[in-house]
């Protein structure tokens, strides 16, 4: 079925039931359903069909949520831009696309965004409307759905950009609906389940495996335009939230929101998500102390898996949470590549072939990426450890050779990460004379930590090998983030580039 035709069935099966909570009041099934029908009605006003792109930069909120399926009811293709994307980013993504109607807010971040796309308008001939009211796009006159298979195309995503200019990953309605199958059913959710919505709708975080595995499985929605520690720790309190999920990062400010007001536990959540990369221990036993009814799940998916795409089992133990990303959903099916031989291997770069993997990208033939028979080359390095399990050994274009050595820094920040002083760590390769390439990271000290760098590379000594041991351990206040909450390792390696 389609996105929008599981909506429909869903209002039809339960039109009273609630699926999204957004202050100051509550939206059902059949009314999210209706103001769909009014909006598709609006953008084929405005000359949207079959076919065409729509771009929308909206915070989280209904509104987004009415015109992914209002766009798709028509047959249209939603293109995800973020409200944070400025000049370049939306030039780019706006011209790749070949967007015809982008719906935006006036103003964000003191930046005026009615000024900013009338200067981007010369540039992009496919642009035909700007709406920054979306209440003007509400119609009546009824209009035709558009029949649509799992192959169409649902939503352009542009990937983050970490490591070069965004490409935009063809998701179509059957991948994003599978990997959102795929994890409602692995989680085993319900009616009764609540999310709340941190993650943003512009990745697949926040549009899969919160919107949509919500949707499949008839789970509520709390929504929130952004995430902030207050706020999260507001919301899952006030709405018995049952399902949190977000990056390592918005779980370590969340646990320390939870100090700093004095809560002591979670005691609704039954699921804590982490999304990008495992749990290292002391986060992992953290967490477990915080919501002390929660089973804690690493969730690992890319734009171009649509989702999730390998979990944590759910009878897995603290340590085999804390060090591996779980086994692959069901459906998936998971090779490990020498990346060098090509062949299958105990170690090496993690292929995925699924339902859920998308369709390309768009104007960009990549065949290094969508390889033959449906494989999809993800760029991790993994291990298959413990029969099933894969435990990520880092990004293979992050790994960095020293001293003729292969170094995986993500194993290094597991390390760092585990000490009670250390908040967040993210390690780049830097530029040596003797080794070619030595271990440069970067360290976030929790609010009341003192940890210093020779304590850590201590703690390092006594773990690794010593040619993974820093050379480097840099102290910052803050890590530089995408707008989905990932650490911008490019930027990092930038810096050890420059000397500074």
């Amino acid at each position: 079925m389609s996105i929008p035709g599981v909506l429909r069935a869903a209002a039809r099966e339960r039109p009273g039931a609630v699926f999204l909570r957004e202050a100051p009041g509550a939206v059902t099934l059949r009314e999210l359903d209706e103001h769909v029908d009014r909006l598709a009605a609006g953008l084929a006003a405005h000359g949207v069909g079959a076919g065409d792109r729509v771009g929308v930069a909206l915070p989280n909120g209904a509104a987004w949520i009415g015109l992914l399926v209002a766009t798709t009811r028509l047959g249209a293709v939603l293109v995800t831009l973020n409200v944070r994307y400025r000049g370049s980013e939306l030039e780019h993504m706006l011209a790749d696309s070949g967007a015809r109607l982008v719906v935006t807010v006036p103003e964000s971040g003191g930046t005026d965004l009615v000024a900013l796309y009338d200067e981007l308008r010369p540039r992009l001939p496919d642009l035909e409307h700007v709406v920054t009211d979306v209440d003007t796009l509400v119609g009546d006159a009824p209009v035709p759905e558009h029949e649509r298979g799992e192959d169409d195309p649902a939503v352009i995503l542009y990937t983050s950009g970490t490591t070069g200019t965004p490409k935009g990953a063809v998701l179509t309605h059957g991948s994003l609906l599978a990997s959102a199958r795929a994890e409602a059913g692995h989680l085993g959710l319900t009616p009764s389940d609540r999310f709340l919505a941190t993650m943003p709708f512009t990745h697949v975080g926040g549009l899969t495996c919160t919107l949509l595995t919500a949707l499949v499985a008839g789970s509520e929605v709390v929504l929130t335009p952004g995430f902030s520690p207050a706020g999260a720790l507001r919301d899952i309190t006030t709405h018995g939230v049952t399902v949190f999920a977000g990056v390592p990062t918005m779980w370590t400010l969340l646990l320390a929101e939870m100090a700093r007001a004095g809560v002591g536990t979670l005691e609704t959540v039954r699921y804590a998500v982490a999304g990008g990369s495992n749990v290292e221990p002391a986060l992992c036993a953290a967490i477990t102390t915080a919501a002390p009814h929660a089973r804690v799940v690493n969730l690992y998916g890319l734009s171009e898996t649509s989702g999730a795409a390998v979990m944590s089992a759910l009878d897995d133990d603290a340590a085999t949470v804390a060090t591996t990303l779980g086994v692959p959903l069901a459906g998936v099916e998971a090779r490990i590549v020498d990346p060098v031989e090509g062949t299958d291997a105990d170690e090496g770069e993690l292929w995925l072939r699924g339902p859920s993997v998308a369709a390309g990208y768009r104007n960009v033939p990549d065949v290094a990426t969508f390889r033959p028979d449906g494989w999809l080359a993800t760029g991790d390095v993994v291990a298959r450890v413990r029969g099933d399990h894969l435990a990520l050994r880092g990004r293979l274009k992050e790994m960095f050779i020293s001293g003729g050595y292969n170094v995986y820094p993500v194993e290094v920040e597991n390390v760092l990460g585990a000490h009670s002083g250390v908040a967040m760590v993210a390690g780049v390769g830097a530029p040596d004379d003797t080794h070619g390439e030595v271990g440069h990271y970067f360290v976030v000290r929790t609010p009341d930590g003192d940890v210093t760098a020779d304590e850590l590379v201590a703690l390092a000594a006594d773990r690794l090998a010593n040619y993974k041991v820093p050379r480097v351990v840099e102290f910052v206040d803050e890590l530089p983030l995408t707008p989905a909450g990932k650490i911008q390792k490019a930027v990092l390696r930038q810096r050890v580039q420059k000397g500074s």
